[in-house]
């Protein structure tokens, strides 16, 4: 949920998450504004229609769309927790999202955006929510005035009868950190309640402290709890941490007014700078990890994702599909849901769970591309709740059967017992290269570049050489960012219709160490400058990445120009694929008027590859790029550039 840093962006430019506006922490009682209501999800499908066994609800769509009692509905629900009630006679669901306004016309009197802390929804049937006011109207008394609360987590204890609700503490008192005046000390704290929906009652202390990384005010990102399972007894793992520090998991105890972690017995789960929003679960033997990278708040362009990992032990290691630890520099994690082309991107921040018929189902943050944020507030990302069916496959889970996120019809879960989920996995289609298409392909022959090849902004004499079959670059101190156009592309001309393109990429950078920020190589579909699709192997802080961007202008005034998400682990030689599709009249409306999909996959070995997410965008007459940029002192070798049809025929 921070503003992930942009993976090739200067240090020193790096963004922070976006502040809470000044005074926006206003009283609940205040009147709440709320635009009209939305058609509900089940207006199609009354209950004293259905079969025996099916849920009443046949059918929704997303977003879920929460009604707020006497009108509106709850358009930003970031973070979601889905917990199942745990007492005897609960038979509702209940959902839980970050502090934010519930919509655009949340507002008090003075026209300022109500912040909510920590929105709580409740349900009968998992898509038709509604809902039951904020958890909080205090801070509790260990933080910092102007801390926000974030990323909620519900558990029940079957020992003490109570829920436990952990949330993210933003900032803490001094007399907690030691720090006058710092804003990054954050916390995990607890609030326990006898009801799912509170009152609940903060402890006194926090479950994490903050974290010191070095003097003055510098502190890991103490974030995002997760305790695994959702019912529990006197003891159970907790997860927390994000980018800056990693995730670590811990035990936790539980007593009748709060909960301990065990800090001192805390393990590192993921490496630094590539993680958050962890959420544990356990299937047949196996703990699987969910987290979530790279900015969740860019507007419409916005490549936030859920990666996962497993292990046979709840604190790992865990290790992704192709055998990559989340540990490892060249860090793992095997895509679960990224943006796929329609107009949902930025997914991420899941929770996962089984309905009453044991299928697995996520609730997930979105933005909506047309709708990307609160209204007169450019910036401020708008993130509503979506729902949809995880499959698993080979033991790993995918999305809708790696369709990922769905924008039409879905059959509904079973929230209650004797139901049948209505779901059935499908999987998604292949892409698979078909024929070589020679004129477009070079295998770098010879020791000149051929003359199909030509220059934006040719780097210096000496700086490149083709010779044994490999174009050796050297990285130049440059970018290709926004408004920093300064690195050289090379390009040559595409196919006609679809085609897949891929090359196989080196940079010498160290495998392991930090830090060689920024320094990539790899493909660009190249429309201009400030247009274009970039899949590069990345330095990033302590990480090895694979980096897949779009840039696009112009803008709206305060809307963002350059997102990110990432794909599979990059290897010593990474193969770096983008599969380019032309979009029929439906794809484009659905992609708010985009003309092509672009999806990215990677592969250490050649052989095993990873489907990342797609972006889309109008480059209608692209060229095919290679860059070699983001800081000097080394050199990236590409062995080769090769194009093909995309099997099947596609467009074209």
């Amino acid at each position: 949920m921070r503003a992930r840093p942009r993976l090739s962006l200067p240090s020193s430019q790096r963004p922070r998450r976006r502040a809470l506006a000044t005074g926006v922490l206003l009283a609940i009682g205040l009147p709440l504004v709320v635009a009209p209501p939305a058609a509900g999800a089940d207006d199609d499908a009354p209950a004293r229609s259905v079969a025996p066994g099916r849920p009443p609800t046949a059918t929704y769509s997303n977003p879920l769309a929460p009604v707020v009692p006497g009108g509106g509905t709850v358009d930003s629900c970031a973070d979601p927790t889905v917990i199942r009630g745990q007492q005897a006679g609960d038979d509702d669901w209940y959902m839980y999202c970050t502090t934010d306004p519930l919509n655009d016309d949340d507002r008090g009197p003075d026209g300022d955006l109500q912040f909510r802390k920590v929105p709580q929804l409740r349900s009968n049937d998992l898509v038709t929510w509604e809902y039951e006011g904020a958890a909080f109207t205090e801070n509790p008394s260990w933080a910092a005035e102007t801390a926000a609360l974030w990323a909620p987590d519900v558990v029940y204890s079957q020992t003490f009868d109570r829920y436990y609700l952990f949330v993210t503490v933003t900032d803490t008192d001094v007399s907690l950190s030691g720090e006058e005046g710092c804003t990054s000390d954050s916390a995990i704290g607890v609030a326990t309640s006898t009801s799912p929906t509170g009152p609940w009652e903060f402890a006194d202390e926090p479950v994490v402290g903050p974290r010191r990384a070095g003097e003055g005010c510098n502190f890991f990102w103490t974030y995002d709890p997760d305790v695994l399972g959702d019912t529990v007894g006197t003891d159970s793992t907790v997860y927390y941490g994000s980018y800056f520090g990693g995730l670590f998991g811990a035990p936790i105890t539980f007593t009748a007014d709060g909960a301990t972690a065990v800090t001192d017995q805390a393990v590192q789960v993921t490496i630094g700078n590539r993680y958050e929003g962890p959420n544990v679960v356990e299937r047949d033997g196996w703990y699987y990890l969910f987290v979530s990278a790279t900015n969740c708040c860019a507007g419409a362009l916005t490549g936030y994702s859920v990666f996962a990992a497993r292990s046979r032990d709840p604190l790992g290691p865990f290790v992704d599909r192709e055998g990559a630890s989340l540990l490892d520099s060249r860090v793992g994690g095997t895509p679960v849901i990224s943006m796929n082309g329609n107009r949902w991107v930025g997914t991420g921040h899941n929770s996962v769970f089984t309905d009453a018929a044991g299928q697995w189902w996520t609730a997930y943050h979105a933005v909506d591309q047309g709708d990307p944020f609160f209204e007169g507030e450019p910036g401020f990302t708008k993130r509503p709740v979506l729902l949809d069916p995880v499959d698993w496959v080979d033991g790993w889970p995918t999305v809708n059967g790696g369709r990922w996120a769905s924008d039409q019809r879905m059959r509904a879960p079973a929230a209650q017992d004797g139901q049948r989920s209505l779901h059935r996995t499908r999987l998604v289609e292949p892409l698979v290269p078909g024929r070589e298409i020679v004129g477009a392909s070079d295998g770098f022959e010879g020791d000149e570049l051929s003359k199909d090849w030509t220059w934006v902004r040719e780097p210096g004499a000496g700086s490149y050489e083709v010779t044994d079959g490999v174009l050796r670059w050297q990285t130049q101190a440059a970018d290709l960012y926004v408004d920093n156009n300064s690195a050289s592309v090379l390009t040559r001309e595409a196919p006609a219709g679809d085609y897949v393109v891929q090359t196989r990429v080196r940079v010498d950078v160290p495998a392991e160490g930090c830090c060689f920020n920024y320094v990539q190589a790899g493909l660009v579909l190249h429309g201009d400058d400030d247009n274009y699709i970039k899949l590069t192997s990345a330095s990033i802080w302590e990480t090895r990445q694979t980096e897949f961007a779009k840039e696009l202008a112009p803008v709206p005034d305060g809307w963002n120009r350059y997102g990110n998400t990432v794909v599979g682990a990059p290897g010593d030689w990474t193969h770096l694929r983008v599969v380019v599709e032309r979009l029929s009249g439906r794809e484009q409306r659905e992609a708010g008027g985009d003309t092509e999909r672009y999806t990215a996959f990677t592969s250490a070995d050649g052989v095993d590859w990873v489907r990342g997410g797609a972006w889309t965008h109008s480059l209608d007459d692209a060229r095919i790029g290679l860059v070699s940029m983001g800081g000097s002192g080394f050199t990236a070798e590409f062995d080769d550039v090769t194009t093909y049809r995309l099997r099947g025929g596609g467009h074209g």
